[in-house]
């Protein structure tokens, strides 16, 4: 059986600087909000046919440990015969629970499910617990540049000379524009579900927005900023996310599920890829899980006509873009910015990325195809295409 998979819908909560905007709230409670929020405005589909809660988490201790697929589930208000599981692919956990739930749609095994991911990066600064086996260094298996994200974006940096500093600022400029232009518009924050938070000083409150844009940021401000992975270097707290906490969710479902029960249909999955490179590049990753996702699709570069594509640093996205030949500032990339301007709270990025997918496709119905993709830790790269049901040529 080979069933198709549609996002029915998706959410994610306002993203905050990493122990800030949610530094009086727990990780687990700020994805049950995000899961509470997505239900709530799924309220027709009957809470007992989901089939499984797949949920993301990079560093799965403490308030993101005890399984917490299924600690959040059950916390959100699903019926105990609900299960549920965690995922672990680092920056990819969100995208890896959706196209493992989707397998298991594909099948047959599942008709509807839930899949997402949390971090909360205050309260688990990345790192914080691992241990590294020391083979990785002794073995020269890796070279020690792997186990700093930043210093492979200067990596990155070195292999492509012509990817100069300056157009990486300019690109992080234009992703803050973008941002800040969404908000003005109404459009980011259909799709944010608010999140009661506690500050010591200030008492409760309500996230209702994102926290780290800076819609003023200018090339003369990130040109004077610090390189803090290397001496003279190129990568800026400017051209990259910062350290962020936030939580995001989807419904996928069968198409024949969705259709039969009168669902939302925002986005239909065609294939996806994941692939690996030398640990050192890691931001080098979309480009060989997109070629190897194009190729399961038989599609091409050009039939692709939106891109997500996930902003860890400016410079892994100008490779991704200068590989397939595409310009820095491409009209069909990352439509409402990215997160260099919103934040990249690790394990939830890849839903962001479909939520941001799911609103392209409703603007623009001339388009057939788009991708979400991100690098991830330790030299991968994950690739998801899309069919838009809203394409006009599909009537």
């Amino acid at each position: 059986m080979n069933r198709r998979v549609v996002l029915v819908d998706a959410v994610r909560t306002p993203f905050g600087k990493a122990g800030s905007l949610y530094s009086g709230v727990r990780a687990d409670d700020i994805m049950v909000r995000c899961l509470r929020g997505l239900l709530e405005r799924n309220a027709a589909i009957p809470v007992a046919d989901f089939d499984d809660v797949a949920i993301a988490a990079a560093t799965q201790s403490g308030d993101q440990g005890m399984n917490i697929g299924r600690s959040v589930a059950l916390l959100a208000g699903l019926p105990n015969t609900v299960p549920g599981y965690s995922v672990d692919r680092w920056c990819a956990g969100a995208m890896t629970a959706v196209t493992t739930i989707s397998g298991a749609i594909s099948m047959g095994a599942y008709d509807i499910a839930i899949a997402g991911g949390v971090e909360h990066m205050g309260n688990h600064p990345m790192g914080d617990g691992i241990d590294p086996n020391p083979r990785y260094l002794a073995e020269k298996i890796v070279e020690t540049d792997a186990l700093n994200m930043g210093s492979t974006a200067e990596r990155l940096h070195d292999r492509f000379p012509h990817l100069t500093k300056e157009r990486a600022d300019k690109y992080a400029v234009a992703s803050q524009q973008k941002t800040a232009a969404s908000y003005a518009a109404g459009g980011i924050q259909r799709d944010l579900i608010p999140v009661a938070i506690r500050s010591a000083e200030l008492g409760w409150g309500v996230a209702t927005v994102d926290e780290p844009p800076r819609p003023t940021t200018t090339l003369e401000a990130l040109a004077a900023l610090k390189t803090p992975f290397r001496a003279a270097g190129r990568v800026t707290a400017g051209n990259a996310a910062g350290l962020n906490d936030g939580a995001a969710a989807a419904i996928l479902a069968s198409e024949e599920y969705a259709i039969a029960n009168g669902l939302t249909i925002k986005a239909k999955l065609v294939t996806f890829a994941f692939a690996g490179v030398e640990p050192e590049i890691m931001g080098y990753g979309p480009v060989p899980s997109t070629i190897k996702a194009l190729a399961k699709a038989g599609l091409t570069i050009d039939e692709i006509g939106l891109f997500e594509v996930n902003e860890a640093f400016a410079i892994q996205v100008l490779s991704f873009l200068d590989y397939f030949g595409l310009a820095d500032d491409d009209p069909r990339v990352n439509l409402y910015g990215g997160a260099i301007a919103v934040g990249h709270p690790l394990a939830s990025s890849g839903v962001r990325l479909m939520i941001n997918l799911a609103r392209g496709f409703e603007a623009n119905p001339q388009v057939r195809y788009g991708i979400t993709t991100m690098c991830i830790g330790l030299g991968m790269g994950g690739t998801v295409i899309w069919e838009n049901p809203h394409f006009e040529g599909a009537k």
